[in-house]
């Protein structure tokens, strides 16, 4: 209902014994009786059975709920053997999103009081316009005051939710000897700011919508001159054990290159429970009648003998990811900061990234921080080092041309030391956010004016138009994609290395399920930096063989990557990890350039012919690769089966052996027999090779399609871990003339025996193609020295 504003008036004084006694004035206008009350929400902690005795959630806004929930640990959670645990072993105190819950209007008993001291003005006379019945305004008094209001309002809770929860919860971790890890977004607040504030701030994978929404906490954290951003990862709605581990590696890859280093995994499964059924207890399955969110992580998966390769490829990528700090190009200023909205950054999402561009969000209170200051016209440079801002209107808010004064101060202040900052739209008509003081809306349009008249500021009529910016400005990204394409990636630094973690987006709304094959040209700190591949798959570091220097001293390579698959690439002084190679190549018509034995320079390729090699010092080198054998196609499969079914108790997994012949592969759902069987499968099969493999060859063993996850062994070699998103080895250094056995042993999920097992809750689930489906092919390479 739509409100006058100059008519409020305050009757409470004509209320007595719960009784009003007031006569409306007789001007011929309709006049709204509007009480308020204030009680606690009731709301319990999610799901009927989470608390016994039953519990309630905390007012999240108040020094006193925080004082509650500490004093409950104190008194009932916290003897001297476990305070002693804690120092000892250390950690964090974890707590999940900000998921409060009430028909009507977030609140605190010292709301009214706070409001007035940090906003000037009393809440009182515009309590119409917050109000809120099942989360949505009833009364407005006008766009003008309505979000200005609404606006001071979420700022008020944002001070009070850090102030009274984050920071003393903090300090109290921090005398047990912890960390708080916290993911503080879901009422509105500013996330960006308290991702600053925070220990360790946390995102996670099944709530966020896009990478951009990683993007905004990393940018508080960053800014806050933290180190970590966590991910709640690998969470699926209805995927309780039908979760590829293909399908979680690519949502977290793209969610590393938006600043994530660190992943806790959703939902490892408990063994016994009152009232589980196999596979054992999960808190998120069954759930609501469903299969329930996955995944159930743990030794009742048949996959979990291979996560040890899968682990030990994380940690050295999140080794790499927390080394040094996080550098972005661009920092993207907006007026609100709340983290999982999905609301992208202006053409840098859609447009930028996907040439190499890289940015990070940043709300108005990082500026008041003492990392954000310009040097060598760069902002924050001992974090992020952002070469420009770029600001717009009010995304959250229609676009509004709003902005704090305080904060146009400030960007004329950067922008003189030499920050470049783009501002998009016209400002003619701006206006501070909040209500405004007398004058605020005139000093603020003389400020920007003042700012647009800058050397180093670019306005721009609307987001298409940001390329032209970009070259007014003379910006240039650290990383620059020779095409358009569908790779994404991350950026450190410290004192010996720049570090660039590379991904293939497969998961993001339009990516296309496509190889990268194209060059990217890097940054380079020192003139004589050598490029390292860094392999988190095995943990090798190993000079990069092919690349050349631009005439403005960047490096450029070649990025070769399956979806989902990554590479990192440091930039670093001959000697950082090995000596500094004799020789490397800027271009070779071979498909591949390797460093073989010793060291040297070797081409590597699948068709025979002479190849054309160049040097880095100029010399060409002509490279004559002989006859090769014809690819051979493995269609014939011994097949052992571990049949996992249910036990006697829920946790108690029985696992009877299954032996087939399989002359053609193909999923398990089409082998008679195994329609309904989850487990783990040993294909094995035996290849007789002659003379015409014995002479400089070697072999790429590639798999097609697996489900789900798997490992290779040659002739009793069990192979270095295998790229999980890349189903090809180099089985060359194993095999031999003669009989050669090949093995691949494959891990699926449980789904297809749960649909039968426990048909109530997974009987609708479809069918999912395990095993080693093909084709299967051993691809023979030439291989040859380089003179």
């Amino acid at each position: 209902m739509l409100l006058d504003h100059t008519t409020v008036t305050d009757i409470t004084g004509a209320v007595s014994g719960g009784e009003l006694d007031w006569t409306a004035p007789d001007d011929g206008g309709a006049w709204l009786v509007i009480a308020y009350w204030e009680r606690g929400s009731g709301q319990r902690p999610e799901g009927p059975h989470h608390t016994d005795p039953l519990s309630y959630v905390i007012d999240h806004f108040s020094a006193e709920g925080t004082r509650a929930a500490i004093a409950f640990w104190e008194r009932h959670l916290l003897p001297p053997s476990t305070r002693k645990l804690l120092r000892e072993t250390g950690g964090a105190l974890f707590e999940d999103s900000i998921e409060l819950e009430t028909d009507e209007t977030m609140w605190t008993p010292a709301l009214p009081a706070e409001f007035e001291k940090r906003m000037g003005y009393s809440l009182l006379p515009y309590l119409a316009t917050v109000v809120e019945r099942d989360e949505d305004p009833v009364h407005a008094f006008g766009p003008e005051i309505d979000k200005a209001v609404r606006r001071d309002f979420i700022e008020v809770l944002t001070e009070l939710y850090v102030e009274h929860h984050l920071k003393p919860f903090q300090d109290w971790a921090h005398r047990l000897g912890l960390q708080l890890r916290v993911q503080p977004y879901g009422p509105g607040t500013d996330s960006i700011w308290s991702a600053a504030v925070l220990d360790v701030s946390e995102g996670e994978s099944l709530g966020f919508k896009n990478p951009d929404d990683f993007r905004c906490l990393a940018g508080g954290r960053d800014m806050g001159g933290k180190l970590v951003l966590s991910n709640e990862a690998g969470a699926t709605a209805g995927g309780a054990y039908t979760t590829a581990w293909d399908a979680t590696l690519k949502k977290l890859v793209t969610q590393y290159a938006a600043g994530v280093n660190q992943a806790y995994f959703h939902g490892f499964a408990y063994a016994e429970a009152p009232g589980a059924a196999w596979p054992g207890f999960a808190a998120f399955s069954p759930y609501n009648g469903g299969g329930g969110y996955g995944e159930a992580w743990g030794p009742r998966q048949p996959t979990w003998g291979h996560v040890p390769d899968i682990a030990r490829y994380l940690g050295r990528t999140q080794q790499i990811l927390q080394t040094g700090v996080n550098r972005a190009d661009i920092g993207i200023l907006r007026q609100k900061g709340p983290a999982g909205t999905g609301l992208g950054a202006p053409w840098f999402t859609a447009e930028g990234v996907p040439v190499g561009w890289t940015h990070l969000f940043l709300s108005p209170r990082l500026l008041d921080l003492p990392s954000a200051k310009v040097r060598g016209g760069r902002l924050a440079p001992e974090g992020p080092a952002f070469k420009a801002l770029v600001v717009e209107g009010d995304v959250l808010s229609g676009k509004d041309r709003t902005m704090q004064l305080d904060v146009a101060e400030k960007l004329i202040g950067y922008a003189k030391a030499g920050l470049r900052i783009v501002v998009i739209g016209d400002w003619s008509d701006a206006r501070v956010p909040g209500l405004p003081g007398p004058g605020d809306n005139e000093r603020l349009r003389a400020l920007l004016a003042e700012l647009l008249a800058l050397p180093t500021v670019a306005g721009v009529p609307d987001r298409p138009f940001v390329p032209d910016a970009i070259a007014a400005l003379g910006l240039r990204r650290d990383v620059e994609y020779a095409q358009r394409s569908w790779l994404v990636h991350a950026h450190r630094a410290d004192e010996d290395a720049d570090y660039f973690f590379f991904a293939v987006d497969a998961v993001t709304k339009g990516a296309a399920n496509t190889r990268v094959d194209h060059d990217v040209t890097l940054a380079a700190r020192w003139d004589d930096a050598v490029p390292y591949r860094l392999d988190a798959w095995t943990g090798s570091v190993e000079p990069v063989p092919l690349y050349s220097r631009t005439e403005d001293g960047r490096v450029r390579l070649r990025i070769t990557l399956e979806p989902g698959a990554t590479t990192i690439v440091a930039l670093a002084r001959p000697g950082r990890w090995a000596d500094r190679p004799r020789v490397s190549a800027t271009h070779s018509e071979a498909a591949e350039v390797r460093r073989g034995t010793g060291g040297r320079l070797e081409i590597r390729d699948t068709r025979p012919g002479t190849y054309r090699t160049t040097l880095q010092d100029g010399r060409t080198v002509d490279t004559v690769l002989g006859g090769l054998p014809e690819t051979l196609p493995l269609t014939r499969w011994d097949l052992t089966v571990e049949d996992w079914q249910p036990g006697a108790r829920p946790s108690q997994t029985l696992k009877p052996r299954r032996e087939l012949t399989l002359d053609a592969l193909a999923p398990w759902p089409l082998v008679p027999g195994l329609e309904d069987v989850s487990g783990i499968g040993r294909y094995r099969t035996t290849v007789h090779l002659g003379a015409p493999w014995a002479g400089g060859h070697g072999a790429y063993l590639e798999l097609g399609e697996v489900f789900d996850t798997f490992r290779i062994t040659v002739n009793g070699h069990h192979l270095p871990p295998a790229d999980q998103l890349t189903p090809r080895a180099d089985v060359g250094p194993y095999l031999r003339r003669g009989a050669n056995v090949i093995e691949v042993e494959v891990a699926t999920t449980l789904l297809n025996r749960l649909r039968v097992a426990n048909a109530p809750v997974f009987g609708g689930g479809k069918r999912q193609n395990y095993g080693l489906v093909g084709p299967v092919r051993l691809v023979p390479y030439g291989r040859a020295p380089l003179a």
